[in-house]
């Protein structure tokens, strides 16, 4: 299935949102530190109730870490700083859907990363900085799902 990375996320929320996310879908979860919370926070587990065990969630203690755990072919990197749109794409299993801490996204040296396949945007009106980090790697995760007909789903 796919991949969902989040590099160095901030607030507990949207990683439990992120939590349900992956449960539902049947995706991974990857963390990269350093983490600006506590898996046990208690806003964390609010937000993922009651899927964290049925959820594949990673920790990984850096970037580089996190590469040689996962081996990727192929990383999407996701920016406002892009002009590719996520649905122009043709996901496939495996791939790696990488997001930025709010409220910054990636740095420039992350993008700049050589496992970066494609810098991807996610269209929003004129104006407007940036979604919320659980509801963009949703869009993204729904979207190469139902590419693959929602395999497994119900």
């Amino acid at each position: 299935m796919f991949r969902v990375m989040f590099y160095e996320p901030r607030i507990p929320p949207n990683t439990g949102n992120a939590i349900r996310m992956v449960a539902g879908t049947g995706c991974e979860l990857h963390l990269v530190g350093p983490l600006g919370f506590d898996l046990s926070e208690p806003k964390l587990r609010r937000a993922g109730l009651d899927y964290h065990d049925l959820a594949s969630v990673s920790v990984h203690e850096d970037l580089e870490a996190a590469w040689a755990a996962l081996r990727p072919e192929r990383v999407y990197a996701f920016t406002a700083h892009a002009s590719v749109s996520y649905a122009a794409l043709e996901y496939r299993p495996g791939d790696v859907f990488l997001f930025g801490p709010e409220p910054t996204g990636l740095p420039d040296e992350v993008l700049a990363d050589p496992h970066v396949t494609t810098r991807v945007r996610i269209p929003m009106l004129p104006g407007r900085r940036s979604l919320n980090l659980s509801n963009a790697a949703a869009v993204v995760t729904y979207e190469a799902w139902r590419q693959h007909g929602f395999a497994g789903a119900v």
